[in-house]
C-alpha cells in the first residue's frame, strides 16, 4: 500500500476533578458542543459525547495522526481552559487525570450510541462506580492496573 489506512472507534470515559457534579443541565450541552470541536481540531470525527454531571462518554474514530493519549490530553486540556474562561463554575473547573479508553467495532457502533446517549436513564440504576466496574471487567482491565 502506498499509504496507511485507519478505522479504530474509541468508547472514551473521563470526569470531573474528583467527581465533583458539576455538568448540569445548562452547560453540559455547551461543554458537549465545544469538546466536538477540539475532537476536530485533532481529526478525530466525533459520533457522539454524553454523560451525567460528574462524567462523560464519548464516541470517536481515532486520527492516524495522534495517540489517544494526546488527543484527550489537548482536548481536556483545552476544554477545561475554556470552561474557565466561560466563567461557568466557581471555584475553578478540572477533569480528573485519568481516563478509560476501549476500542469499539464498526457491529458495535449502535450499540455504543445508544449507550452513551441513555447515560441520564442508565445512572437512574447504576452508580458511575459500578459503570465503570462493568467496562472494566467486559474488556479485562483493571482499575489497579
Amino acid at each position: 500500500m502506498s499509504h496507511s489506512l485507519t478505522k479504530i472507534w474509541i468508547h472514551t470515559i473521563w470526569t470531573t476533578k474528583e467527581r465533583v457534579p458539576m455538568l448540569n443541565d445548562s452547560v453540559r450541552p455547551k461543554i458537549i458542543q465545544h469538546l466536538s470541536r477540539g475532537f476536530s481540531e485533532q481529526d478525530c470525527l466525533v459520533r457522539v459525547i454524553d454523560g451525567t454531571t460528574d462524567h462523560l462518554h464519548s464516541l470517536f474514530l481515532l486520527s492516524q495522526n495522534y495517540s489517544i493519549a494526546q488527543v484527550l490530553k489537548n482536548v481536556k486540556g483545552e476544554s477545561s481552559h475554556w470552561i474557565n474562561q466561560q466563567k461557568f463554575f466557581l471555584p475553578k473547573f478540572a477533569w480528573q487525570v485519568g481516563y478509560a479508553a476501549f476500542s469499539v467495532s464498526e457491529s458495535l457502533l449502535s450499540k455504543v450510541d445508544k449507550y452513551i446517549r441513555n447515560q441520564k436513564q442508565h445512572h437512574q440504576k447504576m452508580t458511575f462506580a459500578e459503570e465503570l466496574q462493568k467496562l472494566l471487567k467486559l474488556h479485562g482491565l483493571s482499575e489497579n492496573r
